[in-house]
């Protein structure tokens, strides 16, 4: 079921980060991604409000924390998820391991999308 509800949220994120998308384009252009930073920065907001909301409010039933984190945020951006995982590394005291985290996942990303380009380039 867990699966599911993350399969439906994920559709709805996807579907509004693509109208963002569309809608940033329109209005300010493509010449820098306006939209991602939209969506990372909202989406962060929104994953900070929830998890605060599910750690001291509590009572929000597994399936919902499911649906809107994991999946409505998981298909809008994954940024959001990448910044709780940093926030609680450092709310834990491991402000090395955070920001090892920060520098791993934004450089090796980086590299891993600059050699899929290569492999493509090279083997087309």
């Amino acid at each position: 079921m867990g699966f599911l509800i993350v399969f439906l949220g994920g559709g709805i994120g996807a579907a509004l980060r693509h109208g963002i998308n569309l809608a940033m384009a329109r209005l300010v252009g493509t010449a820098f991604p306006y939209a991602t930073l939209f969506e990372n920065v909202s989406g962060s907001l929104v994953m900070g409000l929830l998890a605060a909301y599910f750690a001291f409010k509590g009572g929000a039933p597994q399936h919902w924390r499911l649906f809107f984190t994991t999946g409505i945020l998981g298909g809008y951006t994954t940024f959001s998820a990448f910044s709780l995982d940093t926030a609680l590394l450092y709310e834990r005291g491991e402000l090395g391991l955070a920001l090892l985290y920060i520098v791993a996942s934004v450089g090796l990303s980086i590299g891993g999308l600059f050699a899929g380009l290569a492999l493509v380039r090279h083997f087309s």
